[in-house]
């Protein structure tokens, strides 16, 4: 069968896959919600959900760090992968070897496309349609701000890094009603402690991932926006497109309630 991932790339199968490598967090989560137990046989060394594959699952590396060596050892008949998260390198040289299916997600409907996508490649439509349908009915009842509130959301610290605006961070912030006050700039720019301060931002968002942001963090940003409401966010809600966003329409409302507050 012939299947176009999210690059335009056709990919041919003869039958759904028995060995799948997933180089992707939110993606393998999405693998396991879909009931690819025994198909998934490699995933990364940050694919934590759910724990018992991260504990029981080989490991194939980090995201951008892949052993084609391990991969290789597993013999998968299909790969999936992301244009963002893994190397252009790493996955070109996979496509040398294996079917990759790539993904490429910048907006929820992206997302969408993605989860029925890979539901059908593994064969499992019924279980990527009901899992999208339940994302939808989830976003469709969130109540943003009505007034768009001057937002920053810090991926990184040493240097600082913000979400840029071609990023899915920055269409999930708009879903809930945040305007990303670094939305004009690319991907993940590193920013000074000067623009922020000139940023008009009135609200500063700090992700749990990639950098682990502590409570110990928010002193150094109050202390360059002192009017700021400075917070700690669960960056797996903001940036895993899988089947966390089943989960993810909650806590956006919760934090737009706490916002609210504020």
């Amino acid at each position: 069968m012939l299947f176009i991932d999210q690059l335009h790339r056709q990919i041919t199968l003869d039958n759904p896959p028995r060995r799948i490598v997933s180089l992707v967090p939110s993606q393998t989560e999405l693998l396991y919600s879909l009931g690819l137990e025994k198909e998934v046989v490699g995933i990364t060394k940050f694919c934590v959900h759910p724990l018992t594959w991260f504990r029981e699952k080989t490991r194939i590396g980090g995201t951008k760090n892949i052993h084609s060596g391990i991969i290789r050892q597993l013999s998968p008949d299909l790969i999936i992968a992301n244009k963002e998260e893994n190397l252009a390198a790493d996955v070109e040289l996979l496509m040398q070897e294996y079917p990759v299916w790539v993904s490429n997600i910048q907006t929820l409907e992206d997302a969408y496309s993605m989860i029925t996508s890979v539901g059908a490649i593994t064969d499992r439509v019924d279980a990527a349609a009901s899992i999208v349908s339940r994302i939808k009915a989830g976003f469709s009842s969130l109540q943003p701000f009505t007034t768009a509130v001057p937002t920053a959301y810090f991926i990184w610290r040493d240097p600082w890094m913000v979400a840029g605006g071609d990023t899915f961070i920055h269409h999930m912030l708009q879903l809930c009603g945040f305007r990303n006050v670094f939305g004009e700039q690319p991907r993940y720019p590193v920013i000074t402690a000067t623009q922020l301060a000139n940023s008009g931002c009135r609200r500063i968002l700090l992700s749990s991932e990639p950098y682990p942001f502590k409570e110990k963090h928010i002193a150094e940003l109050q202390a360059i926006l002192p009017d700021a409401h400075v917070q700690l966010v669960d960056g797996e809600m903001f940036s895993w497109y899988g089947s966390r966003l089943l989960e993810a329409p909650a806590y956006f409302q919760t934090l737009i309630k706490k916002q609210h507050k504020n």
